[in-house]
């Protein structure tokens, strides 16, 4: 039976049923992978490359996770690379260290900065966000029960919201992160019910805003996200790696998204590339860790331009950049700075064509 949910200001959307998360999840994709390769995917005829805006995600938490300092780099990437548009997760365990003691500093910094150079942010809240482990909770709440957590969930999000709702640069909240992509990361039990909680939440504290719900590009319909999200943004992966298959490149060319695009275009008002890969895949916890050379394998200049020209060619107008923390980090500790540069070319390119 399903179950009907009144968002307020918005029209109703379906509750689901609650996917299984099932721990042979590479085997399944294997074959899902091939089944669509062998079905349509192969001969796919070409597609014209549209116009679109480039961004990217920003995370505090990945930046201190390279060792460098978080403003340095988030100016830089603001004001060298010139970069207008910015997903920005603002992490849990950053905001609330310790409990009802919340420290919005390094989001007040760059909420302003974004506001004085007219960069508009995608605002990504919740405890399930952008970057490894997925969930980033607060060390005090570990071993709570979930209801609990929940509970507390819901309190950093009011405070979030209500802190930051006024300013210009926000232009959507983004509620979790792939919230249906629930084999990978370390989190809790999904709830489809809390999500759609938190979902409420933040339309009624900021109605004038859309709400952004992240899908997985490759592994997933897009179809649960899509009833949810007034924006539906989707991860877009051409070069991963497994214990099971090592380095795996999707033999799926831009139609793949387009005829994924077709179906859901009439559940949401507009879709977006929220995740496109540039940086490598890491095959070890911590990319840093990776020698230079391994870390090429999957992702350099020639695949940065050959995932732009893919991207371009899906039709989607907007698409958000992943791996500008990599990027600095390779300048900056290892003085190689082709990666920037090829950033920082494409970027004076998109504003001059914003500019035409």
């Amino acid at each position: 039976m399903i179950n009907f949910v009144g968002l307020i200001g918005h029209k109703i959307r379906k509750k689901h049923h609650r996917r299984k998360n099932f721990i042979w999840w590479p085997i399944i994709t294997f074959i899902l992978v091939g089944a669509i390769f062998a079905s349509y995917i192969i001969r796919s005829g070409s597609q014209s490359v549209s116009s679109m805006d480039f961004g990217v995600t920003y995370s505090v938490n990945y930046v201190e996770e390279f060792g460098m300092d978080w403003k340095e780099v988030f100016d830089a990437t603001v004001d060298e690379l010139g970069v207008r548009k910015i997903r920005l997760p603002i992490y849990w365990n950053q905001v609330e260290p310790l409990p009802d003691r919340y420290n919005f500093s390094k989001f007040d910094y760059m909420i302003k900065r974004a506001e004085e150079t007219d960069t508009k942010l995608i605002v990504a809240i919740g405890r399930r966000l952008p970057r490894w482990p997925e969930c980033h909770e607060p060390a005090w709440i570990y071993g709570q029960p979930e209801v609990f957590k929940q509970k507390r969930i819901l309190s950093m999000l009011r405070k979030v919201v209500e802190r930051y709702k006024n300013s210009p640069a926000i232009v959507s909240w983004q509620v979790d992160n792939e919230p249906f992509f629930t084999v990978f990361g370390e989190c809790p039990k999904y709830s489809e019910n809390f999500l759609l909680e938190e979902v409420e939440l933040v339309r009624d504290l900021d109605p004038t805003k859309p709400i952004t719900i992240t899908d997985s590009g490759e592994l997933s319909t897009w179809l649960k996200a899509s009833e949810i999200a007034d924006q539906l943004g989707i991860s877009m992966y051409r070069v991963t790696w497994n214990q099971y298959f090592g380095y795996w490149y999707y033999p799926l060319s831009p139609r793949f998204y387009i005829r994924k695009a077709v179906l859901v275009k009439p559940l949401v008002d507009r879709m977006i590339i929220s995740e496109l890969q540039m940086e490598p895949w890491s095959t070890d916890m911590y990319l840093s860790t990776l020698s230079l050379q391994e870390q090429y394998r999957s992702m350099n200049t020639d695949r940065f331009w050959h995932n732009i020209s893919f991207a371009r060619r899906t039709g989607f107008d907007e698409s958000y950049l992943w791996g500008v923390e990599w990027w600095y980090w390779l300048k900056d500790f290892h003085g190689d700075a082709k990666m920037w540069d090829a950033a920082k070319e494409l970027f004076i390119q998109d504003q001059h064509e914003q500019k035409g």
